[in-house]
């Protein structure tokens, strides 16, 4: 913890001549794109993964239909398949799972009082009147909506609505261009209508995210929302 924070203010060091009082939460954003270019590759690699699952799914298909009756036989034929074109069901989540650490540092960094028996000294840093370790709530008891700390997190949901916006529509066209096949005989695949029906609205799940962790956190999980809508539309084209 102390090294990391010791990274976040030498960054805002930098960056306070170009943002003054607001330098801590740009070296936060510098800190996540810094993150996210590190996972490109993985991203990169997801992206190739998601064409090469959506490419097996006839025969996919084919093999509900072949062991309908016989789940765990299913199951094994589905693994050797993958692993016979060597496509990872798992690798569209690694550049999610390769994030989590960050972000839980940041929240602990700007959700803890003392840093190696001393004081937090980063907490004291703010995002024009928004305080980095502050949260929505702290916000709507000091002004409310229209106070100086409100309005910071009336943009971040701006942006991050935007995005989700965004998401959503890519999420439709790619699901309609690439449709997910019956398990055989007409039938759908058990689940899948309400998976299908709720993963477009998954982005705007990160509402809630943005609304209950420290500022600081919801800024890296603000610029890494954008940025990932960005990588996605780019690799996905």
């Amino acid at each position: 913890m102390s090294v990391f924070a010791s990274l976040v203010e030498r960054l805002a060091d930098l960056l306070q001549p170009l943002f003054g009082a607001s330098a801590a939460a740009a070296a936060i954003v510098l800190f996540t794109a810094l993150v996210r270019l590190l996972v490109h590759p993985l991203s990169r690699a997801a992206a190739r993964g998601q064409k090469a699952r959506a490419e097996l799914q006839p025969r996919i298909a084919e093999l509900r239909r072949k062991h309908a009756k016989n789940p765990e036989r299913l199951q094994r034929a589905v693994l050797e398949l993958h692993a016979e074109e060597k496509v990872s069901p798992l690798s569209g989540c690694l550049p999610s799972l390769c994030q989590l650490p960050a972000f839980f540092l940041l929240y602990h960094l700007f959700s803890s009082s003392t840093i190696g028996g001393e004081a937090n000294e980063l907490l004291s840093h703010r995002l024009l009147a928004a305080p980095l370790g502050g949260r929505w709530s702290d916000a709507l008891g000091d002004g409310g909506l229209l106070g100086g700390a409100g309005v910071v997190y009336v943009t971040l949901f701006a942006v991050v609505a935007g995005v989700a916006a965004f998401n959503y529509r890519l999420t439709k066209r790619s699901m309609a261009e690439r449709p997910v096949l019956p398990a055989g005989d007409g039938e759908a695949v058990p689940g899948m209508g309400a998976i299908t029906k709720v993963m477009p609205f998954m982005s705007f799940f990160t509402l809630v995210t943005v609304a209950v962790v420290p500022l600081a956190a919801a800024l890296y999980v603000v610029t890494s929302t954008t940025w990932s809508a960005v990588e996605r539309a780019v690799l996905h084209r």
